[in-house]
């Protein structure tokens, strides 16, 4: 049984870390005695420590490199896809949805139907193009019908209204996605990296669990900042938008890891027992105002367990 984050957890880091230095000294040993006997009686400098760490520090992940993983869309057809005919289509080898104000996708997903991993690694590459443009990669979900929309209490009657206003405008759409609706955990992208990397339940009142650029620790009556990644403008410069992005989702029992580009943009321990979600769907999202497009392709998923 996988065991849920713990603070008990950085005492026997410690321990780890005492091991490795010790590992570390064994092996650096010998490199002195070497350049000892190898500088015929002559001073020699300090040991090459860059050499030493070099032989040890594995080499970057290649996104390309698909060994173990599986190709979950064939870039041709929707075989083992489900979602919105209205909204979806294959074109040059990507998953494509599409709105415009003549043609409106609201919010909808398509989903993987031949599987609902639990402990994973899923890459793929994602374009957002249009400013509204506004997507999410789903995993862990759930196709269920949607939630009735609440509004607040203690909004003033002007902000009530609008809101009002608002819901009854989406409510057709609402009402033509119904059959596609997902809840559960998603990457959040949008195109002007506001909360891109994020992790976003979806149909939830968790709502953001984690922002860009930070590591949560969620639990049974709310969560708490672990700490922080990088400023809200250097994840922001890791996002290309209107381009092909590199995007990356780990889930292994209650750790949830999001990366764009390679660069780590959000990372959550959910130990939120009410909550938590072990297994199910793989999604992709669109919603978003004026003209937009949203691109996916070279979907590939691997299995931890």
């Amino acid at each position: 049984m996988r065991r849920p984050f713990s603070r008990f957890t950085r005492s026997v880091s410690l321990v780890s870390a005492s091991v490795v230095a010790a590992f570390g000294l064994f092996q650096i040993l010998p490199m002195l005695a070497q350049q000892a006997s190898a500088g015929s009686g002559q001073a020699q400098g300090p040991p090459d420590m860059a050499a030493f760490l070099r032989r040890y520090q594995p080499a970057p992940a290649d996104f390309e490199d698909h060994k173990g993983w599986v190709q979950i869309f064939d870039g041709k057809t929707l075989d083992g896809w489900k979602g919105s005919p209205e909204t979806w289509h294959v074109a040059d080898g990507a998953i494509i949805g599409e709105s415009s104000p003549d043609k409106p996708s609201g919010t909808t997903n398509i989903f993987y139907t031949k599987e609902q991993p639990g402990n994973f690694m899923l890459k793929l590459e994602v374009k957002l193009e249009g400013d509204g443009a506004n997507g999410g990669i789903q995993y862990r979900s759930q196709n269920v019908p949607p939630k009735p929309h609440e509004i607040p209490p203690g909004l003033p009657d002007a902000q009530r209204q609008q809101i009002e206003k608002m819901m009854q405008a989406q409510e057709p759409l609402i009402k033509r996605n119904a059959p596609w609706n997902m809840a559960g955990y998603q990457l959040d992208l949008d195109y002007a990296n506001v909360f891109s990397g994020q992790l976003y339940e979806q149909d939830s009142k968790r709502f953001i669990i984690t922002f860009p650029g930070t590591v949560v620790e969620a639990h049974d009556g709310g969560k708490n900042l672990v700490t922080t990644l990088a400023s809200p403008e250097q994840i922001r410069s890791w996002v290309k938008p209107g381009e092909w992005n590199q995007v990356e989702i780990i889930a292994d029992g209650h750790l949830l890891v999001h990366l764009i580009n390679g660069h780590m943009m959000s990372m959550t321990i959910d130990n939120d027992s009410q909550h938590f979600s072990p297994k199910g769907l793989i999604g992709l999202e669109i919603e978003g105002p004026g003209v937009l497009k949203i691109s996916h392709r070279n979907i590939w998923l691997k299995d931890l367990q």
